[in-house]
């Protein structure tokens, strides 16, 4: 694997057209805003549970690319595994005397164990290379501060959350068809989007990719997986979403060369016509500045 050497950040802008990007569970699954100004809102969780479906699709089965935090997974279960591939028995005390002559707490790992562990993990999975996890639950494999993290995606512009009513023209019991005469119909409710364009900002740091094992090789897979998280995650609540621009600012070193802020300052994006509602990427334009010495610009291809 190839060590990463330099500081990325990045600029990532998507759409969706009559569908809901991101629903909130506390408001009724409508699409997430924030109240002081009706901007929509995407989560860092949304995204990155969007790029784990794309590489456990992908990448089923291959060394190292499994996915830790998978739908429906039992975590423990997967961080006991880690310490069975390492053979180390958390029913018997330490083999080594510094992590100490007993267990502190039963089938608990402790000391170099839980390094050990959290080093398979890391070999193991690319989430945990990736974005890191918490893994001191079950038998402790420690925690792990990934390379790379997302903000929230925020719309361009407030958006204005429709709510439609369906009908289905069956009804799930017969107790629900005696009662409405054999009609067989159900009302039921369904909350969209009709345009937003979301733009959400992403940093990955050489240093903590050294520490987790995040390699340039990994990092290909992560710029396909944000290419195409879109386009393996479709469904009737999220309407079209596409990934529209993937902006990515290149340091020269591993420090960085530019705050991260002022080179995400330098893509701007504006609508063409204030006076009209946006109902396509096309009504809007996006123009990148010129960059500092030292940062390398680079306008992903999306194919």
């Amino acid at each position: 694997m190839t060590e990463i050497k330099n500081r990325y950040d990045f600029v990532l802008l998507f759409d969706v057209k009559d569908g809901n990007p991101n629903g909130d569970p506390d408001a009724g699954n409508l699409p997430r805003v924030d109240p002081e100004t009706n901007h929509g809102i995407v989560t860092d969780v949304c995204l990155k549970r969007k790029i784990r479906n794309y590489v456990l699709l992908t990448r089923s089965g291959q060394a190292g690319l499994d996915i830790f935090v998978k739908e429906k997974g039992v975590l423990n279960r997967l961080i006991d595994s880690a310490y069975a591939d390492l053979k180390i028995d958390l029913t018997k005390p330490p083999k080594s005397e510094k992590d100490g002559k007993k267990r502190n707490k039963e089938d608990q790992g402790q000391g170099s164990e839980v390094e050990a562990a959290r080093g398979q993990m890391q070999r193991t999975f690319f989430d945990v290379r990736t974005f890191g996890a918490v893994m001191s639950t079950g038998a402790n494999a420690g925690q792990v501060r990934g390379p790379v993290q997302l903000t929230f995606a925020r719309s361009i512009d407030p958006i204005v959350a429709l709510e439609h009513s369906i009908t289905r023209m069956a009804v799930a019991t017969e107790a629900e068809a005696e009662k409405q005469g054999g009609d067989n119909r159900t009302m039921g409710r369904k909350n969209t989007v009709p345009y937003g364009l979301y733009r959400a900002h992403g940093f990955i740091s050489s240093q903590l990719a050294r520490q987790t094992g995040f390699s340039e090789e990994d990092l290909g897979v992560f710029w396909e997986a944000v290419k195409g998280m879109f386009e393996h995650d479709r469904s009737a609540a999220r309407g079209l979403m596409s990934l529209r621009k993937l902006i990515v600012f290149k340091h020269a070193g591993e420090l960085g060369n530019a705050p991260a802020h002022m080179l995400f300052d330098l893509v701007t994006v504006s609508r063409k016509d204030e006076a009209k509602p946006p109902r396509d990427f096309s009504d809007y334009a996006v123009v990148t500045g010129q960059s500092p010495q030292g940062v390398e610009t680079i306008d992903m291809p999306l194919m």
